[in-house]
C-alpha cells in the first residue's frame, strides 16, 4: 500500500458507511480502532496487512478521528493475540471471502501457464495479477512468501511445457546446423578470443554486436550475419503466437549466458535459447540493414545536392557583370557605328534595337535606385533580375551605400 494520501482519496476509500459502523459492535480503545483499520484495510486492498506498520500513519489518524478514537492506541494493541484472528473471521466473512487452501494455489498455477504466462513473465505483474485473481474469487490471499513460491512453480512449469514444443518443432536439420554453430563459434571464441576467423566464420560476439557506422563495411557484415542465421533453417512460424516481451526475456538470457553453460542445458532448453537469440537476431538484422541502407542513400543524396550547389554557384561565379558588359558593349556599338562595328554587329542587331535596349537598362536602373535605398557599382543587372539583390553579397559582387 502506498504511503501518501490526498484527502479525497481518504474520503473515497477509508471513511465508513452505517452499515459498516454497525460491525464494531461494543469494543472500545485499541480493540475498536484496530478492528476498523484492519476492515478498512481489507476492504481496499482485499488482503489483511502482513504487520502492523504497513498500515499508513496518515490512514490510522483518518479513521481514528471518525470513530474519535486517539491514534496513538494502534501501537498498544497485540497483533499476535487471540483477538486479532477473530477480528480476521469477522471482517472475511462479512465480505464474503474464505481462506486459501492447497487446492487453490494448485489451481492458480494452473490458470497462470495457460492464461498468463504465454504473455507476461514481469514479476512484479504477476504479483498483482495473482492478487487480483484471488480477489475475484474471493478468497484471502497466503502470505508475500507463497505467493512469490506460487509465480516461481508456475513460471518453472510453464518453460518446461514451452521448451518441450519448441524442440519438437524444430527441424532435425536446424537441430543438426544449430549444434554445428554452435561448435564452431565456440572453437572460435576460444581459439581467436572472438574475433572473425579466415574462413568467414563469425563469433558469438560479433553475432550479437550492433552494426557498425553507416557504410559498405557495416553493410556487408550484417548481410553475413543474416546469411548465418538464415543458413539454420528456422522455420518463420516458430515464436509467431509467443509475445515478443516474452521471447525477448529468453534472447536476453542466451545474450548473456557463456557458451559453455549454453551447451550444458538439456536439449529441450538448449535449443530453445538458441532458436529464440537466433530467430530473432535475423529480424533484429534485417531492420539494421533497412535502416544503414537508408542512412546510405540519405549521405549519396546530401552529397549529390552539395556538389550540384557548388557547381552551379562556381558557374554564376565564372563571369560577372554579364548584363553591365552587354549595356557597354551595346552602348560602344552605337557610339562607334563605322568600320567591323557595322559589318559584324548590325547585320545581327540593328541600330535601333541596340538604342531600345540602352533605353531600357537606363530606365531599369533608375527604377531600382528609387526603390532601393543601395547604390550598385557598375551594371550588375544580371545579380538582380533572376537571384534579387539579395544575393548579392552571397555571389562575392561588392556593393557600395
Amino acid at each position: 500500500m502506498k504511503r501518501n494520501w490526498e484527502l479525497d482519496e481518504l474520503i473515497e476509500h477509508f471513511a465508513f458507511l452505517p452499515n459498516e459502523m454497525q460491525q464494531v459492535g461494543n469494543r472500545s480503545g485499541e480493540t475498536r480502532l484496530v478492528f476498523f483499520v484492519l476492515f478498512k484495510f481489507f476492504q481496499y486492498e482485499a488482503r489483511f496487512p502482513l504487520h502492523k506498520f504497513e498500515v499508513p500513519k496518515v490512514i490510522i489518524q483518518y479513521i481514528a478521528k471518525q470513530i474519535e478514537t486517539p491514534a496513538e492506541l494502534y501501537a498498544q494493541y497485540d497483533w499476535t493475540g487471540r483477538s486479532i484472528t477473530y477480528h480476521r473471521t469477522q471482517i472475511r466473512e462479512f465480505f464474503g471471502f474464505r481462506e486459501d487452501t492447497m487446492q487453490d494455489a494448485e489451481e492458480m498455477i494452473d490458470w497462470l501457464c495457460k492464461s498468463v504466462l504465454f504473455q507476461d513473465h514481469d514479476f512484479e505483474h504477476l504479483v498483482e495479477t495473482v492478487y487480483r485473481r484471488f480477489r475475484e474469487m474471493k478468497i484471502v490471499p497466503p502470505t508475500a512468501d507463497r505467493i512469490e513460491q506460487l509465480i516461481r512453480t508456475a513460471i518453472h512449469t510453464y518453460e518446461e511445457q514451452f521448451f518441450q514444443a519448441t524442440l519438437e518443432k524444430l527441424p532435425v536439420v536446424s537441430l543438426s546446423k544449430l549444434d554445428s554453430l554452435v561448435e564452431s563459434i565456440a572453437f572460435l571464441d576460444d581459439d581467436q578470443g572472438g574475433s572473425s576467423g579466415g574462413e568467414g566464420l563469425l563469433s558469438f560476439q560479433e553475432l550479437k554486436a550492433d552494426p557498425g557506422k553507416p557504410g559498405v563495411e557495416s553493410v556487408l557484415k550484417e548481410v553475413s550475419k543474416l546469411r548465418t542465421i538464415r543458413n539454420l533453417e528456422l522455420p518463420d512460424d516458430l515464436f509467431r503466437d509467443i509475445p515478443l516481451t516474452v521471447l525477448t526475456k529468453y534472447r536476453q538470457r542466451t545474450a548473456t549466458e557463456d557458451l559453455r553453460e549454453l551447451r550444458r542445458h538439456p536439449d529441450p532448453i538448449r535449443y530453445t535459447l538458441l532458436a529464440s537469440f537466433f530467430w530473432l537476431r535475423s529480424m533484429e538484422i534485417t531492420d539494421n540493414l533497412i535502416e544503414l541502407l537508408n542512412q546510405i542513400v540519405h549521405r549519396i543524396s546530401v552529397r549529390a545536392e552539395r556538389k550540384v550547389e557548388k557547381e552551379f554557384l562556381n558557374e554564376l561565379r565564372r563571369v560577372s557583370n554579364k548584363y553591365g558588359i552587354l549595356f557597354n558593349l551595346a552602348q560602344s556599338a552605337i557610339n562607334n557605328p563605322d568600320g567591323i562595328i557595322r559589318d559584324v554587329i548590325y547585320p545581327i542587331v540593328n541600330g535601333q534595337t541596340l538604342r531600345d535596349l540602352i533605353k531600357e537598362f537606363k530606365h531599369y536602373r533608375a527604377s531600382l535606385s528609387r526603390e532601393n535605398p543601395y547604390h550598385y557599382s557598375g551594371f550588375l543587372w544580371e545579380s538582380l533580375s533572376p537571384y534579387g539583390a539579395r544575393n548579392i553579397r552571397y555571389l562575392g559582387i561588392p556593393i557600395k551605400q
